[in-house]
Order: C-alpha cells, then structure tokens, then sequence
C-alpha cells in the first residue's frame, strides 16, 4: 500500500469515526458538520473529474449543483402540497423518495452538463473559463426570477425526504446515507482514472495533438467527463439540499463554484481524496472562526495563498509526497 493510500485510508476511517463519536456524545450538530462535509467534498469529486483527470477549469460548476438542488426541492415541494407539476408538458407527481429524487437530479445535471459542455469546450483557457461562470449566473439569475419556486426567498421543504429501511431525520443515518454515496462516487472516480477512458482523457489533457494522431476526439473525452462531473455535482446539490431542507438561488452562486474549486486546490487537484480534505478544512474554519469574526474569509484565503505557493500539491500532495494522483 502506498502513502497516499494510507493516507486516504486514514482520512475515510476519521470521517467515518467522527459522527459516531459525537452520536455517543449527543452531539447532534458536530454530525451535521460531518454530513455536511460529505456532501461538499462529494460535489468536489464531481468537479475533481473535470479539473484534475481533464484539465478542465469551470467556473459554472454550481449550475449543476443548483440544479440537483432545485430537482430535489421541486418535487418534495409538490409532494408536500399533493399538487403534480402542472407547467411541464405532461403530469409529474412529486415525490418524497430519495432513490427517485437522485436519478432525476442526476439525470438533469447530466443532460445540462451535456448542452453546456457542447458549447463551453468549443472553447479553452480563459473563455472556457468565463463561458462556464456565464452559464452559472444565467441560472443563477432565472431562479431569482422563478417565484413558482420561491425566486429569491427560496424554497423551503418542511420534511427530510425518506430512504427505503431508514430514518433520514435522524442525523447519523441521513451521515450514513451521504458517507456510502461518498465512498461510492470516490471508488468510481478512482477506476474511471485507471480506465481506457481516464488515461485518454488524461493525455488529452497533457497532449491534444498526440491524442488526435491516434485517431481520439478530445472534444468527445472532455464532454464525457464534463458530463459526468456534472452528473456527480447535481447529486451532492440534492443532498445538500435535502441536509438544509431548503434550497436557494445561492446554490447556483459563482461563489459556489470558487468553494468548490477551493475544496479541490486545498486537498490537491488530481488527488482522490483531495475534495474530502478541502471540505473539511473549509468546515472547520468557518465553525471554529466563523463564530470569532464574520471576516474568517481571510484566514481561508491565507491558508489558499500558502498552498497554491508552497504545496501546489494540496494538503495531501505535501503529506503523501511524489506519487500518483488518484491511488
């Protein structure tokens, strides 16, 4: 086993331990926290496909994440009033099941990764960039202007959707729900990097014209992973809200998106479990300081600036040393 391998291990064992220490503890919060940062270090391992395996810096990644967020609320929102979605061209019921909530948060995710991907990586470097931010803000804006679903009030979900077998309202088994989806989406992003497809994504990132010499699209590579990513980030934006049972605009915020690429570059960008590490980091901050000042935005960037030049491995790249991402 290799460094970083103990090291993911280690991280997985200390996310796992930590809620069950605070249910012995009866501290119900400190696993919310956890539970928490399941979810956002899941939307980083969404991001973490296009970023680190494809070299791909979006800046849009929240639309996604809004969207799994909204598929949630949108739903649960006429299953609690017993109204079917009327405004679509044919009868949705709404529904409380989370199983069927994550498929169609997954699937809408995926196909508006699909539709942005198709235009955003037409392009590259900075337009690909801010081509991806306006694709964020353009969603962002029309859920302001969506007073069906709250516009700028949001939408609040009076009841936690429910799991086959489980009480979801009870924090420590909603934790177990988002670690096993967690552990999930990281074994599933550790294979697609050993795949044929991840190791052709990866030299389409280190060398398009090579790629294309052997008959591969990078185009095609990069809006596979683009959608997958996608799909990744809207299912941690449907738990994310169903964690908060409220769903806002602000998920769909450019700020979401720097958050989430935060997550990735504080752990390390390409590292498997870098994500998990970022969002732990940024959680912990914003507990332990944000209750000191309003400002604990400082030390976070501080934190960022001494990474991004001393450790431009992440936290885990420092840790592990030289060695592959995604072992």
């Amino acid at each position: 086993m290799t460094r970083e391998r103990k090291i993911n291990a280690g991280l997985a064992l200390a996310l796992l331990a930590f809620p069950l220490w605070a249910y012995f503890a009866n501290e119900p919060f400190m696993i919310t926290l956890a539970t928490k940062v399941a979810i956002l270090a899941l939307a980083g391992v969404g991001l973490n496909i296009a970023l680190g395996q494809g070299g791909l810096v979006s800046l849009g990644h929240a639309a996604f994440f809004g969207i799994g967020g909204y598929a949630m609320g949108i739903l649960a929102s006429h299953a609690q009033t017993f109204d079917p979605i009327a405004e679509w061209p044919f009868l949705i019921e709404g529904t409380k099941s989370m199983p069927i909530i994550w498929i169609v948060a997954v699937l809408t995710s995926g196909l508006a990764a699909l539709l942005i991907g198709a235009l955003s990586l037409r392009t590259s470097g900075v337009y690909f960039i801010m081509i991806t931010l306006a694709f964020g803000q353009m969603f962002y804006y029309f859920a302001i202007s969506w007073p069906t679903y709250g516009g700028e009030d949001g939408l609040s979900i009076y009841v936690r959707n429910g799991f086959p077998g489980l009480n979801t309202l009870d924090p420590i088994q909603f934790f177990a729900i988002t670690f096993v989806i967690l552990m999930l989406a990281m074994g599933f992003a550790a294979m697609l990097a050993k795949s044929p497809f991840g190791l052709a994504l990866n030299a389409a990132r280190q060398s398009p014209q090579r790629v294309e010499t052997v008959g591969m699209t990078p185009y095609r590579l990069r809006l596979v992973a683009f959608v997958i990513s996608g799909m990744i980030t809207g299912l941690a934006g449907a738990l994310f809200a169903d964690l908060n049972r409220f769903v806002s605009p602000t998920m769909f915020s450019w700020q979401t998106s720097g958050e989430i690429m935060v997550f990735i570059i504080i752990g390390g960008i390409g590292r498997l479990y870098g994500p998990l590490v970022g969002a732990a980091l940024f959680i912990a901050l914003e507990h332990i300081l944000g209750g000191l000042s309003d400002y604990w935005h400082i030390y976070l960037g501080v934190l960022l600036l001494l990474i991004v030049l001393f450790a431009r491995g992440g936290v885990i790249g420092s840790l592990a040393g030289r060695g592959h991402a995604h072992d």
